[in-house]
């Protein structure tokens, strides 16, 4: 009597069970067909024209990041001196005042302070400027120290 081959199961993971041919291999089937892991030619494509756009948005970062913060220093400057005189020179409310600004200073953030008479004005991550009324002398940008000492 001869004897008839059998495949051999194995288990995989979560009750999958893969039935190799007697030899070792796969079976073979009638439907099978080759499995490639190949990453099209697109996406591979894409990927590197993705990592240039990347790598000229950087470079174009650096060449320009002090132009960048410059443009900073200088909107959040304006608009506390500006929002300063708006406020406690004209004496009109911060709603009636966020209405004074320049065309391109939306990203730039006010804040009030009734008490000491001040503005506080910055872009978020770059730049920060305090204007405080004093007296005769109408409203005043504080430097550096002046702003630490707060």
């Amino acid at each position: 009597m001869a004897q008839k081959a059998v495949a051999a199961g194995r288990n995989l993971f979560l009750g999958i069970v893969r039935f190799d041919a007697p030899n070792g291999g796969p079976m073979a089937t009638a439907t099978s067909t080759q499995i490639t892991k190949e990453t099209p030619r697109r996406f591979k494509k894409l990927k590197i024209v993705g990592a240039i756009l990347f790598g000229i948005a950087a470079l174009w970062l650096l060449w320009n990041w002090n132009s960048i913060t410059g443009q900073a220093r200088v909107a959040a400057a304006y608009g506390a001196h500006i929002t300063c005189a708006c406020r406690y020179i004209e004496g009109r409310d911060m709603a009636s005042c966020e209405t004074d600004k320049e065309k391109g200073m939306e990203i730039v953030r006010l804040s009030d302070d009734p008490e000491h008479k001040r503005i506080y004005a910055s872009v978020p991550f770059l730049a920060k400027a305090v204007a405080e009324r004093r007296g005769a002398f109408g409203c005043m940008q504080l430097n550096e120290a002046e702003i630490d000492a707060l």
